[in-house]
């Protein structure tokens, strides 16, 4: 029999109920579950304890579309050992409310762990690649911005030479980066030269053994120009690092698209050390600066003690 005008009306509306209902439980799946703004690295650390993959909060909304102001969306990238959420809980959500589409994953650890970043930085970051084109496939843009936090800051460096990544991002912001290496006050190339311990530290850490000063990694990544044409780097660093020593190993060599800024220059009183460098808000606000240096404003200077001290 045929269906009664009534009938077809009522099948319509269900119909057209349930493709509103399923687009909607599909665009609601595209924003990724995000944890609160946190005040630290540590309170940070905490949560994600009981929640390592949760994103920080203002992350990974695949519907995100950049504004004509803020066009690059921005790829946050992890320092050794730090989960997305961990690393990024509070500069996150300040540049989703400056109008940026951002994004943050986590790489180069096991699959759900507490701990990450700490596999081969090659493998790391072709994760971080892939992670990457997708954003500019969701987002429909042409180019990325990327900030990273120590290992996060350099390994953007060996994507930039050999994975293509030249054409693809257009700014790079490093904060506290491990530019060339670290030698842990000389704890770490004292350590390095005892048989059996960076195959020891390797087992657990092989980015760690990449991160030394001298390392074959990083000698590489150095070798033949520390940067490239057509990207603008900054380097924010602290005086006060007590990961990456000295310090200065965090700078790029002089180029006139690379900016290297000491954070005590800019607010003598600020003790940020390595691991509250990302919940700083000078350094914070030294980052909006970099990505949208046309309305770049002075960080308020305020006495900011370190997170272990």
């Amino acid at each position: 029999m045929g269906m009664t005008t009534r009938g077809w009306l009522t099948a319509a509306l269900a119909t057209a109920v349930a493709l509103v209902l399923g687009a909607g439980t599909v665009q609601a799946a595209e924003r990724e579950p995000t944890g609160p703004v946190q005040p630290n690295i540590l309170t940070a650390a905490l949560y994600s304890l009981g929640a390592p993959t949760i994103a920080p909060p203002g992350a990974n909304d695949w519907n995100c579309k950049p504004s004509d102001r803020h066009p690059n969306p921005v790829l946050l990238s992890n320092g050794t050992t730090a989960n997305a959420y961990e690393n990024w809980a509070n500069l996150s959500q300040k540049l989703a409310d400056a109008g940026y589409c951002v994004f943050a994953g986590n790489f180069g650890g096991a699959p759900g762990a507490f701990l990450q970043t700490v596999g081969p930085i090659v493998d790391t970051t072709k994760a971080l690649a892939a992670f990457g084109d997708k954003i500019l496939q969701a987002t429909g843009a042409a180019k990325l911005d990327v900030v990273g936090h120590s290992q996060g800051g350099m390994n953007i460096r060996y994507w930039i030479k050999y994975l293509g990544g030249a054409g693809k991002i257009s700014r790079l912001v490093g904060l506290s980066p491990s530019n060339h290496g670290t030698d842990l006050f000389g704890l770490l190339s004292t350590l390095e030269m005892v048989p059996g311990v960076p195959a020891a530290l390797g087992a657990v850490c092989q980015a760690c053994n990449e991160q030394a000063v001298g390392s074959d990694f990083l000698t590489d990544l150095n070798a033949g120009g520390e940067t490239v044409p057509g990207i603008q780097y900054t380097v924010i660093q602290t005086r006060y690092d007590d990961v990456v020593t000295p310090y200065t190993s965090a700078f790029l060599e002089a180029a006139p698209n690379v900016k290297n800024i000491l954070l005590q220059n800019v607010c003598g009183l600020d003790f940020t050390d390595h691991l509250g460098i990302t919940y700083d808000p000078v350094a914070e606000g030294l980052v909006l600066n970099a990505l949208d240096p046309a309305h770049a404003k002075t960080p308020p200077c305020v006495p900011v003690p370190p997170v272990i001290g």
